[in-house]
């Protein structure tokens, strides 16, 4: 896991890490930031730093094949084919967080939740 916003594209065509730009690139930023803005470990962009020591995200976003590379992703796939804008959301650092945990978790989010359904 990771505490990042990651958007479209998330492959490229020579199958490696470097950024992949969609034809809606500016509004895949808006609605990444609109969510990280709000969650303040995940704006600062280095949110792992124990385990990802180098793992840096710029505003709490990346494109995700800037990131690593996925082909036939479903983000991708939703947007190709069916116009659907998706943004994958990262939440934590740990994949599996404890139940006792998640309280942690929407205090931290909740915020960032709300702005996002504003962006509609």
């Amino acid at each position: 896991g990771s505490l990042v916003v990651n958007y479209p594209f998330d492959d490229d065509e020579q199958g490696v890490a470097i950024y992949s730009k969609s034809p809606d690139d500016a509004v895949f930023q808006q609605l990444a930031l609109s969510y990280s803005k709000e969650n303040r470990k995940m704006y600062q962009g280095s949110p792992c730093k124990d385990m990802y020591p180098t793992e840096y995200f710029p505003h709490g976003i990346t494109n995700g094949a800037q990131w690593y590379n996925v082909p036939g992703g479903m983000q991708d796939w939703n947007y190709l084919h069916t116009n659907c804008f998706e943004v994958t959301i990262e939440l934590g650092c740990v994949k599996y967080p404890k139940a006792e945990e998640l309280p942690k978790y929407w205090e931290q989010n909740r915020r960032s939740l709300l702005q996002f359904m504003k962006q509609v």
